[in-house]
């Protein structure tokens, strides 16, 4: 049986350091450092499978232009416990603590080509898509970045409001992007003047096309990188993701 807890103890911070190290394959965070976090208004969970730690989440307080929020900077598991809904249980859990503890945003960053990420972010948690970063944090060497510019969402999920899951339903005369038998393929043109929602595919299997076609993963990141920055320069967010698994294809809607 999964459970949620809040790590509390040196201990549960070193069995953090081997999970971290196991998702990445990167020097973890040391424990002087997420100690401090924890003493210091961060929030920090495990993931268990009985008293085994398989997955951990891991925030801290920030602060920008006086606005005060706890900032989730990881979230991972190891390969056998992803995409069983775990993230989602987490990110609830999540939540709660930081409600209790006065925090009224949450904020996170994650790769727009990591639909499981996309749709559990904008779609389930009802948070919005609020900024793209072009090459965000540079040259990476793990697993999941190696390669490839590391452009990323800045997910902002406000915690004092309750939104409604909403069905998106794609309008195809608005759909910039598509997935042309796993290539990114131009649809229609952005119009910055009529306010309508738009639409951008992208491909569900992208870890599987890094594998198999490097060329085509980065044909995938900067043609969706052009259609992003042109969006969210023109003031639009992304507030919805629809999947259609049997096409292996995620649809991101952008909204004003």
């Amino acid at each position: 049986m999964i459970t949620i807890r809040e790590l509390t103890t040196m201990e549960e911070l070193e069995e953090m350091m081997d999970v971290e190290e196991a998702v990445w394959q990167m020097e973890p965070l040391q424990v002087h450092q997420t100690f401090t976090v924890l003493k210091n208004g961060g929030i920090i969970l495990g993931a268990y499978d009985d008293d085994k730690m398989i997955g951990f989440l891991y925030s801290f307080p920030g602060f920008v232009e006086g606005d005060v929020y706890l900032c989730s900077h990881m979230l991972g598991f190891l390969p056998d416990y992803r995409k069983r809904g775990i993230g989602v249980l987490m990110k609830q859990r999540q939540a709660e603590l930081a409600r209790e503890r006065g925090y009224q945003k949450i904020t996170w960053t994650f790769d727009p080509l990591e639909t499981p990420n996309a749709y559990l972010n904008i779609q389930k948690l009802r948070a919005v898509g609020a900024y793209y970063k072009v090459n965000h944090y540079g040259e990476m060497a793990d697993e999941f970045n190696t390669g490839l510019p590391t452009d990323r969402m800045i997910i902002e999920w406000d915690l004092t409001k309750s939104t409604a899951v909403e069905e998106v339903v794609i309008n195809d005369v608005r759909l910039l992007l598509r997935n042309n038998h796993g290539h990114p393929t131009e649809h229609s043109s952005f119009d910055s003047e009529s306010g309508e929602a738009y639409y951008i595919a992208v491909p569900s299997n992208f870890q599987q096309i890094k594998e198999e076609n490097f060329e085509l993963a980065k044909a995938w990141r900067f043609e969706t990188q052009q259609r992003f920055v042109e969006l969210f320069q023109a003031g639009y967010v992304a507030t919805g993701v629809k999947n259609d698994l049997n096409n292996e294809t995620t649809y991101y809607k952008l909204t004003k």
